[in-house]
């Protein structure tokens, strides 16, 4: 019997990497819920999970980036295939987020008398929509920007290297940026996550927002290596595309928290 392939698609190999990262996953989640417990041991168990989380995704990444650029095996079937993919880890992104919209409206439009029938309710200071949120987006919109900018090289075929990665450089440092003013934010709120439905609802927003930022900002530091490296081409950049649409989706999902858990929540109390 020949052992020819006789199709275009790539059946991967058996790989250790998926159920270890399931299983540092589940230690980082359980370290974290005794962190909230306030068991000693948690802090431990949290610096080592995200110690072997990133060996075993930097291991993952390796095995990737060889598949693609010295097996070959990255066709246009699999590559059509893994777009489809990524679109569909983005709508499923869209929905988490939706959720938290969901709850939101859900008490801003019609408060519940357990608040005092009053949005946001009585005690919680709202953040001035026109200081750190606003500056903050125009840090993302920016971020945007020089991304698409470094993707635009690199389809027009710009052989200089230094102006791919300008591009990609500064989206990193608007990235960090952002999440430094993000942290400088929470440090100065006047509420914490367990006042009121308000705080949860905020935190929980704006901060696996600032968790996706971060991914965001891991997904753009890889194309930034590999892109020093010479692994994309006019052809061949399917890992920077997915960043790039991965940091579109961080983008938009913020204009929509800046208007309405900032902008809206601000007029409505200045209105009030």
């Amino acid at each position: 019997m020949s052992n020819k392939r006789s199709h275009s698609f790539h059946i991967i190999d058996p790989s250790p990497w998926p159920i270890l990262v399931s299983i540092t996953l589940f230690n980082l989640l359980m370290g974290f819920i005794l962190w909230v417990n306030k068991y000693v041991i948690a802090s431990d168990i949290i610096v080592s999970s995200l110690i072997l989380l990133i060996i075993v995704v930097t291991c993952w990444f390796e095995d990737i980036v060889s598949e693609a650029t010295y097996e070959g095996k990255h066709s246009e079937p699999v590559q059509q295939g893994l777009k489809l993919g990524m679109i569909l880890f983005i709508v499923s992104e869209i929905m988490f987020f939706f959720g938290f919209f969901w709850a939101y409206f859900h008490f801003a439009l019609s408060p519940s008398i357990e608040i005092g029938c009053f949005w946001p309710p009585f005690g919680i200071q709202v953040f001035n929509c026109l200081h750190v949120p606003l500056y903050n987006t125009f840090v993302l919109l920016l971020s945007g920007v020089s991304v698409t900018w470094c993707h635009h090289n690199i389809v027009s075929n710009k052989s200089d290297l230094d102006v791919n990665w300008e591009g990609l450089i500064w989206t990193i440092v608007l990235a960090i940026h952002f999440t430094y003013y993000q942290v400088v934010e929470y440090t100065e709120a006047g509420f914490n996550i367990s006042d009121s439905v308000y705080g949860s609802i905020f935190f929980m927003a704006t901060g696996f927002h600032g968790f996706h930022v971060i991914l965001g900002t891991c997904f753009c530091l890889v194309c930034f290596f590999r892109l020093r490296e010479g692994y994309f081409g006019i052809r061949h950049h399917l890992g920077l595309e997915f960043a790039i649409w991965y940091w579109h989706f961080v983008d938009v999902v913020w204009l929509f928290l800046y208007v309405c858990v900032y902008w809206w929540t601000s007029t409505s109390v200045a209105i009030k």
